[in-house]
């Protein structure tokens, strides 16, 4: 498990939506990590938004972007805990077609390692949805860097062996 430097790394698009009711720009500090860690990483950081923990806003979002043949992946970060305000999940089922359920169990079983059993509260999750791949996080700055730290920046790295999400793209939509 390492990167291979003998690949060529393929930087990929990337949507960023933080999913909340209080934050705004000014003080989105998870999303800021995770926009720093994509721009650092060489991928490209497409599109970038806010929205309240409105479930349908977040579908209507997720389709805009699945739907832009420039984004490639959507990264999230909030809205995946356990109080009534917290429908990322939700909104990832009504556009998803197939879950990859490996994401939420490993992104658990890092954040243990910092927050112990605490992190049975998090919901965290990915889907494919029309060839998009969408991963949702919780909204804390320690959340999205075991989230990117641990996961994403391996498995959206090209050059990862012994496999990627990246060298899948070309055929999630196969029939």
């Amino acid at each position: 498990m390492a990167i291979d430097e003998s690949r060529r790394f393929l930087p990929i698009n990337i949507a960023l939506l933080t999913v909340s009711d209080t934050r705004t720009p000014d003080t989105d500090s998870s999303g800021d990590i995770l926009a720093d860690r994509i721009k650092a990483a060489g991928h490209h950081l497409q599109a970038r938004a806010i929205e309240k923990d409105d479930k349908q806003k977040l579908v209507a979002r997720l389709l805009n972007w699945i739907d832009d043949r420039d984004v490639d992946a959507i990264i999230s970060t909030g809205g995946t805990g356990l109080t009534g305000r917290d429908v990322t999940p939700e909104a990832l089922d009504q556009v998803k077609k197939k879950d990859i359920p490996g994401f939420g169990e490993l992104f658990r079983w890092l954040s243990y390692e910092h927050i112990g059993t605490s992190t049975i509260q998090s919901r965290a999750c990915a889907v494919l949805a029309r060839g998009t791949y969408i991963f949702a996080l919780p909204g804390s700055n320690g959340a999205v860097k075991d989230g990117w730290d641990g996961i994403l920046q391996y498995q959206l790295d090209s050059r990862y062996r012994p496999c990627n999400f990246v060298e899948l793209m070309p055929r999630l939509s196969e029939k």
